[in-house]
């Protein structure tokens, strides 16, 4: 059995909104939507949104998509993951990804699951340009992990690590809930934090290991409206090149913007200004001519849209 937890609880105060931050939109789709569906994708037969910030919202945009742990109050990542009370019992693998990555690729976190097949808990890692103020991840001789150092508690060689800890994790079912029993919260904050779990897990005799993001560009964080935007472009360039390599024609890739759920048929030509959303369809040799905005909407062969 293959589970995910998303954390999706927070505010996002620096998004300067009422609306919960994992409801805010990439390409007409919300966060958290994206993410179950690219953790679906990977092969989760069962995941669980972790809510707190106006929950209501959050369960009623996402029912039937997922289960939902309401996280209330929230005191650390170790602490919502805890919420997820109805997989304890699972056996399995579990994924613990964070509500506002929704670039994650699906290959990605299907490569956490994979493993696990050696491993008790794994950690994704990135190798950012500039790796600035995140946790670094220290490996020993082995290549496992031996720990995640906050970097204002990074010795100077530590600081010299460039790989760092992008906050997603996947884990053995039983490990997690093991271990979730030894988290303490003595620390300036009193919070739960899961990254205390590797050195907790290791103490245990279990085996930590690391997956590399191959693009680190798909586990940017999204905490202001600023960072929405380059996470939207992102999306929509990836999407676009996929769809052209499939043998779409879209003459103007930068002016086109098309959802993660839109399906193409083949010979498609699409012009400049396209906004394709939602669960549209688009059959085959169709055009879609300049400015057009489809949102959920089935075009059959042969059809020209203007």
């Amino acid at each position: 059995m293959k589970n995910a937890i998303i954390m999706a609880a927070g505010k996002g105060t620096r998004m300067k909104s009422d609306l919960p931050k994992v409801l805010h939109r990439i390409l007409e789709e919300p966060m958290a939507g994206m993410i179950v569906n690219n953790v679906k994708q990977a092969g989760a037969e069962r995941v669980v949104c972790i809510v707190g910030y106006r929950h209501e919202l959050v369960e009623e945009a996402m029912k039937g998509k997922c289960e939902f742990a309401v996280q209330e109050p929230q005191l650390g990542t170790g602490h919502a993951v805890m919420q997820a009370r109805q997989l304890e019992n699972d056996q399995g693998k579990t994924l613990v990804a964070n509500g506002d990555c929704p670039c994650v690729r699906p290959s990605t976190y299907a490569r956490m699951y994979e493993a696990l097949d050696h491993a008790d808990m794994v950690v994704l890692t990135a190798e950012p340009e500039d790796t600035a103020s995140y946790g670094r991840v220290i490996r020993n001789a082995e290549g496992n992990v031996e720990k995640i150092v906050e970097f204002k508690d990074c010795t100077e060689e530590e600081k010299a690590v460039r790989e760092i800890n992008t906050g997603i994790y996947c884990f053995d079912n039983e490990s997690l809930f093991e271990g979730l029993k030894h988290l303490k919260n003595n620390n300036a904050q009193n919070e739960y934090y899961i990254t205390d779990l590797v050195e907790i897990l290791r103490g245990m005799g279990k085996t930590v290991a690391a997956v590399k993001a191959v693009d680190w560009l798909e586990v940017q964080g999204v905490n202001d409206n600023v960072e929405l935007a380059k996470a939207g472009k992102y999306m929509a360039e990836r999407i676009n090149t996929e769809w052209m390599i499939r043998g779409v024609t879209i003459m103007d890739p930068e002016s086109t913007f098309i959802g993660p759920n839109v399906k193409i048929g083949h010979d498609v030509m699409i012009y400049p200004n396209t906004y394709l959303f939602g669960e549209t369809e688009i059959g085959n040799d169709v055009r879609i001519m300049p400015g057009c905005w489809l949102k959920d909407e089935k075009v059959g062969d042969g059809e020209t849209v203007r």
